[in-house]
């Protein structure tokens, strides 16, 4: 049955109202080119701290974003009271391209990717060599995350006053990572501060570590003027220290030298996103000899081209063995 006669024009037609308002609904979004761009230096339960032109603002991200999140570090573009007042709140209206993701799963059959960090330049993985005792395959974990991502690994060992760091320096030899020891003497009157801080400056760092290893420590002494809760207590019998950090911050350091990150402590670091033929590019000395490996090689196999072109002179075998021992972390869990 016909509601119209034959001739009708857009006047006579009856229009159902928005219940959310008159305004005809559109999939054109704005583009913001005014947007003001800035750095996410902390989340906290869906508000965003972003650093615009020198002034910390608090925003939420736009509906238009749908389920893509902001991380600290990300570069965002942002519109709204712009001002940093009191119970203002802004817009984050666009995530710009990231250079570098550190990413984790919460176990290695975890299929849901969470990224911890964006556009770090390197990753500080920290490690204790006593009280607790350092965890290898943690640490290996970290690595092949960082090569992942496109972040450049530095190793942080603490506590030297307790154990020497010569047998966990040696297992990393091969991978030539820069690295830096300090002591619990050391960080009071500053020498590992400033050790650490040459490796730092003009970097974006994130630092992570499990808990207890005095990554929040150091953060502290690096940038006092930020100061986070000191390191929690290491229990007896497990080992494991206490979580003194809850979210991830990012803090500058003095004189615009840098960026450091604070990340919570971890207990467990899953690989499941990792993908073999990312990680390679780590190994420059090892990658052109994958060009007659298999389809989808995990270049731990029979059929890898690698052993061939190691057995040719091209590369060193410790390297080899190496990105094998990397690889096959995703394999075994963090505490073995």
């Amino acid at each position: 049955m016909r509601r119209y006669g034959k001739h009708t024009d857009e006047d006579d037609i009856r229009q159902r109202p928005n219940r959310k308002g008159n305004r005809p609904r559109s999939n054109i979004r704005p583009k913001h080119e005014d947007a003001a761009e800035g750095m996410v230096l902390t989340v906290d339960r869906g508000r965003l701290t972003v650093l615009i032109d020198g002034t910390p603002v608090t925003a939420m991200k736009a509906r238009e974003l749908g389920r893509k999140a902001a991380v600290v570090g990300d570069r965002v573009a942002v519109v709204g009271d712009l001002s940093g007042k009191k119970d203002t709140l802004a817009r984050i209206v666009r995530i710009e391209g990231r250079s570098s993701v550190l990413r984790r799963t919460a176990d290695d059959d975890d299929p849901y990717e969470r990224v911890v960090v964006a556009n770090a330049d390197q990753l500080a993985v920290v490690t204790a060599l006593a009280d607790p005792e350092p965890r290898p395959r943690m640490i290996d974990r970290c690595l092949v995350a960082a090569f992942d991502g496109g972040l450049t690994p530095l190793l942080v060992l603490t506590k030297s006053d307790l154990a020497p760091p010569d047998e966990l320096l040696s297992l990393y030899g091969d991978l030539d990572i820069p690295y830096v020891v300090t002591s619990r003497a050391e960080l009071e009157d500053g020498t590992a501060v400033a050790r650490v801080r040459e490796q730092l400056d003009g970097k974006v760092t994130a630092f992570v570590g499990h808990s207890g290893v005095g990554k929040t420590t150091l953060v502290n002494a690096l940038v006092p003027d930020d100061r986070r809760r000191t390191t929690g207590h290491v229990n007896a019998v497990t080992g494991r220290g206490r979580h003194t950090t809850t979210s991830a911050l990012a803090l500058p350091l003095s004189g615009d030298a840098g960026w450091v990150i604070d990340t919570p402590g971890v207990r467990s670091f899953g690989l499941h996103h990792v993908d073999p033929s990312r990680v390679i590019h780590a190994f420059p000395d090892l990658e052109p000899g994958t060009a007659e490996c298999p389809r989808a090689c995990s270049h731990d196999e029979p059929d890898c081209a690698l052993d061939a072109w190691v057995e040719a002179g091209h590369a060193d075998p410790a390297r080899l063995y190496s990105l094998r021992r990397l690889l096959a972390t995703r394999e075994r869990h963090e505490g073995d």
